[in-house]
């Protein structure tokens, strides 16, 4: 009897770890229908996802970015292969810093806005803007269209590039607004600013960046115009798809490992 009991305990016991542990092991995989990753559209396109990581304007991971994963819409992500086809004739690539963004973290950044004791990172990211005004000003919102899932925060590498550069921890921060080779190197041909460069030098037309990273600027525009993006006036990183599937106040699921990614880095 004994015995038979303890059997029973340990069929329940399996069956309990049956049930939690794959909530666990296939998380990346449960997306909302209509989204997908990024990497399983066009792996070339390289990431580099900065909210989930500690080189963004508030220092540190943003909530919600459980990886540094590009999730989009499946649209958006079609049209940015389509994007990276084009730019690969010119021996280039799209790096993509930002794309669904759960709403949590949009309320991260709000509430990160109004601490004014957490500024670790203006030297870098906003030197010249007054931390309060960054809502007011337009360079954060708080609805942001990156939750609805077909916006996305990008820029252009060349086809060369393979591993995207760490900030160096040490001080002091470079300026963002600094020319290219003195502020920090992120891969990108010029674009005058670094990206979330949350300075008017970051809008597109901007012409004090100079005649190379303006005609940069442009080419990235009219690329991203041709995809079916309308771009963003402030910000040259910015872009939204036209027809995007999803409309309303966005969604809310954590970005996660996608399970191919998981695969690839257990072999």
């Amino acid at each position: 009897m004994a015995a038979n009991a303890a059997g029973k305990l340990i069929a329940a016991g399996v069956a309990l770890i049956n049930v939690v542990l794959p909530g666990f092991a296939v998380a990346g995989s449960a997306l909302p229908k209509g989204f997908v990753y990024l990497r399983d559209i066009d792996p070339a396109i390289v990431q580099d996802i900065r909210y989930a990581g500690y080189h963004n304007f508030v220092g540190r991971p943003i909530r919600g970015y459980l990886a540094p994963e590009c999730i989009l819409s499946e649209p958006a992500a079609k049209a940015l292969e389509a994007v990276q086809k084009k730019l690969t004739e010119k021996k280039l690539s799209l790096i993509v810093w930002d794309c669904y963004r759960p709403k949590r973290a949009v309320d991260d950044f709000l509430h990160w806005s109004k601490d004014p004791t957490r500024s670790e990172m203006k030297a870098e990211f906003y030197p010249n803007t007054d931390k309060q005004k960054l809502f007011a000003l337009g360079y954060l919102a708080t609805r942001s269209a990156h939750s609805r899932g077909s916006t996305v925060d990008l820029g252009i590498v060349p086809a060369a590039f393979s591993s995207v550069p760490r900030p160096d921890p040490a001080p002091p921060l470079k300026a963002c607004t600094s020319p290219k080779g003195e502020r920090f190197e992120d891969g990108t041909i010029d674009f005058g600013t670094g990206y979330d460069c949350l300075d008017a030098l970051a809008s597109t037309s901007n012409a004090g960046v100079g005649d190379a990273a303006l005609r940069n600027r442009q080419m990235l525009k009219s690329t991203m115009l041709d995809a079916g993006f309308r771009p963003y006036a402030r910000e040259w990183w910015h872009f939204e798809l036209v027809d995007e599937p999803f409309r309303g106040d966005g969604f809310d699921f954590e970005v996660s490992a996608s399970p191919s990614q998981a695969e690839r880095s257990t072999h």
